[in-house]
């Protein structure tokens, strides 16, 4: 899988979900702006026309890059702090970006996150008449 990655600052955590994507697929820095607007929009754009097949985002609390992912039409950007979360944003809302907290995440949750994520290969069949909703 191509994975779109942008993050508006560089520490363990990013680091830690940079290996973690390149150990078994292939990271794709779609812009060379740190800042989080222009950033977030350059990874979204990257998933929606589909030259990548998710994106991560990451930033101090993870919620701008989501605000600002979710503004490009058919981005579906989720905020995760815990696996569950991050599995679940795919089961259930078939996001298609993740954003996570480069400040409070752990790097190990942060990866854990990334895992829960992407193993999830599809929606819940069930849930599609609503995630199909969003598209109105």
């Amino acid at each position: 899988m191509r994975i779109a990655f942008g993050a508006d600052d560089e520490n363990e955590c990013t680091r830690a979900v940079v290996a973690a994507i390149e150990e078994s697929h292939e990271l794709v820095r779609p812009t060379e702006s740190t800042s989080w607007p222009s950033m977030s929009r350059d990874v979204a754009v990257a998933v929606v026309e589909g030259d990548c097949d998710y994106g991560v985002l990451m930033c101090w609390t993870g919620t701008g890059t989501a605000i600002a992912a979710n503004k490009v039409r058919g981005a579906r950007a989720a905020t995760a702090a815990d696996a569950w979360t991050a599995k679940n944003a795919r089961l259930w809302n078939d996001a298609n970006i993740l954003t996570l907290s480069l400040k409070r995440l752990s790097p190990d949750v942060a990866v854990e996150c990334l895992h829960a994520f992407l193993n999830e290969p599809a929606p819940d069949p069930a849930e599609l008449p609503t995630i199909h909703s969003l598209d109105d």
